[in-house]
């Protein structure tokens, strides 16, 4: 019965290690398009977006102001996130290089128990005179030293055509092929258009389908949301996916027009484990 109870034990931790184990591996990545973040988030408002978003391992911010207030607004959050329980590192862009009123910045904030990031961020240039918001991309390693690449994006509004930039997207893949990479963001149009069948082509798959995720100014018959603008494209030759969703955080308010002072986007979210 001794020897019984030592195996047990013995089988125990092992399965409890194993367990640890991989749940070190995951990670939860969401991307948002915080609209206007900057200078007017209150700090009941930067709150609000730490207690969405503090469950995650990293996030992607799309729409970042890009004058001063957009960055402090970032390190703001960060301030907020580190007060919830876990240490938290970011990374904010310089302004996209573009015309003086589609300038913005990108962010990216991660749990620094979870992610180390491997070298420096940087806003994308091959594409500076096709692209008008150049994307931010990210290397980080995780836990397990599994480096991988993000790359978040807010494309040009439907009405500019946003597919004549999406379009040069197929080819990230053979400029950076060391890199596995994630596309996440705000691309204005839906995951079915045909700009993205020469991912789907190379194996990107859309995590999330006919997802809407902006917001109504006023929800119809219950369907508070417009258009299926946000998006995460990625492989699965190296990951699974564990789970994915949205975060429908408009139920937390009395009406749409407080809502819409935190964004006028949801956001969508993934778990991975890295093979």
């Amino acid at each position: 019965m001794k020897n019984f109870s030592q195996a047990l034990s013995k089988l125990s931790f092992i399965l409890f290690f194993f367990c640890f184990s991989i749940s070190i591996a995951q990670v939860k990545l969401s991307t948002w398009n915080i609209q206007h973040m900057g200078k007017s988030k209150s700090d009941e408002e930067i709150s609000y977006i730490a207690d969405a978003l503090k469950t995650h391992d990293l996030i992607a911010i799309q729409e970042v102001v890009a004058g001063p207030g957009g960055a402090k607004a970032v390190a703001r959050l960060a301030d907020e996130l580190n007060r919830k329980g876990a240490k938290w590192d970011y990374s904010i862009s310089n302004p996209t290089k573009s015309s003086p009123y589609s300038s913005e910045r990108y962010a990216y904030l991660w749990k620094t128990s979870r992610l180390k990031i491997v070298g420096k961020a940087w806003l994308d240039e091959n594409f500076i005179d096709e692209i008008e918001r150049e994307p931010y991309f990210i290397r980080l390693k995780d836990n397990d030293g599994h480096v991988f690449t993000v790359v978040s994006f807010h494309a040009v509004p439907k009405k500019k055509q946003p597919e004549t930039e999406i379009k040069y997207f197929k080819k990230y893949p053979a400029l950076y092929p060391e890199d596995e990479l994630i596309f996440v963001g705000d691309f204005n149009i839906p995951n079915s258009h045909s700009v993205f069948n020469p991912l789907k082509k190379m194996d990107f798959i859309s995590v999330i389908e006919n997802q809407k995720t902006s917001l109504r100014t006023k929800c119809i018959d219950g369907d508070c949301l417009a258009s299926e603008y946000d998006h995460i494209f990625l492989k699965t030759d190296n990951l699974s996916i564990r789970d994915c969703g949205v975060i429908h955080f408009y139920e937390d308010f009395e009406n749409m027009k407080l809502a819409r002072k935190i964004s006028d986007h949801i956001p969508l979210w993934v778990e991975v484990d890295f093979n």
